[in-house]
């Protein structure tokens, strides 16, 4: 099993903007009136794609459809996942408008680009009970160990979680992470907010975890399985110093993430992340105050084996 990939599945936005549906639990979300809020976020992903392309990673870009209007449509990992047995799953979603951003021509693309697709999981059916679990934003996952960790929150349903990985073999890593919204601890609305994996080391928000043995517990299993553990601030969280992802270029390995978030972390992270790998910035800041999501979200990592 791999714990990183060479290809991403990313979708280029055609109708971004604050989404309201969102708001009421993404509280990284901030509503900016400017017309000219979806031609910023457009070019802050095309000079992103053209950043990861530019060291080797592979790209597979699929364009929204406007007439869905899926303000969200540029973090297709909360949607799907996809597996090194060729297996796909999709995710129930919290928010209606978010729904239609699962569109199956997609994956007639990264079967054009050579891959092979065995399965499709779907787990859609939950949202008709209100349960949710979105995705590689919901869950943390370690592949090379089989670990999903998962902070509960009302898009992510422990029973669900429990499913995934008993359908998919993790064993899972159950906590509830909270942030201070006006002076009360509130849950975070995704795990990959404030926790990263990488193939040696994870970059996590112990602080957000209030409940000492939880805190323990992933710890405990984080330790267990050889990571570094490379902890950030709360303060560092809310700006996205969480929400990265490490990839493999073409002839080295990155750790992805925004311009904000990369300036957010102190010298000492900074030399503890590169002892294993390269960091590789952008600057997405129109994305991440209108979007509440960075660089992480962006990306559906591919693990599908090619045909």
């Amino acid at each position: 099993m791999k714990q990183i990939t060479n290809t991403l599945l990313m979708v280029r936005p055609v109708a971004f903007r604050m989404n309201e549906q969102t708001a009421v639990n993404n509280y990284f979300q901030e509503d900016i009136q400017n017309s000219d809020v979806n031609k910023k976020a457009q070019e802050e992903f095309d000079e992103f794609v053209k950043k990861l392309n530019s060291v080797g990673v592979q790209t597979v870009v699929v364009d929204d459809i406007v007439e869905d209007d899926t303000p969200d449509s540029i973090f297709p990992n909360n949607w799907v996942s996809f597996h090194e047995d060729g297996n796909i799953a999709l995710y129930p979603m919290f928010a209606p408008n978010r729904r239609k951003e699962r569109r199956l021509e997609y994956f007639a693309q990264l079967e054009d680009a050579g891959f092979k697709i065995n399965n499709i999981v779907d787990y859609t059916a939950a949202e008709e009970d209100d349960v949710f679990l979105e995705g590689t934003g919901s869950m943390i996952l370690d592949r090379v160990n089989q670990k999903a960790y998962c902070a509960i929150s009302p898009r992510a349903d422990e029973d669900l979680l429990i499913e995934f990985c008993e359908d998919f073999e993790f064993t899972p890593v159950i906590f509830t992470a909270n942030q201070s919204v006006d002076g009360k601890r509130k849950p975070i609305y995704h795990t990959n907010v404030m926790m990263c994996m990488a193939e040696e080391f994870a970059v996590i928000c112990l602080d957000s975890i209030d409940n000492a043995k939880e805190r323990k517990n992933v710890i405990k299993h984080l330790k267990q399985d050889g990571k570094e553990i490379i902890a950030i601030s709360e303060a560092q969280m809310h700006e996205f110093a969480g929400n990265m992802l490490q990839v493999q270029g073409s002839e080295k390995k990155y750790l992805v993430m925004s311009a904000r978030a990369h300036a957010g972390l102190n010298k000492d992270q900074i030399s503890k992340i590169e002892k294993h790998c390269e960091i590789l910035s952008s600057d997405l800041h129109m994305i991440e105050t209108c979007g509440g999501g960075s660089a992480r979200c962006m990306m559906a990592e591919v693990f599908l084996p090619k045909a």
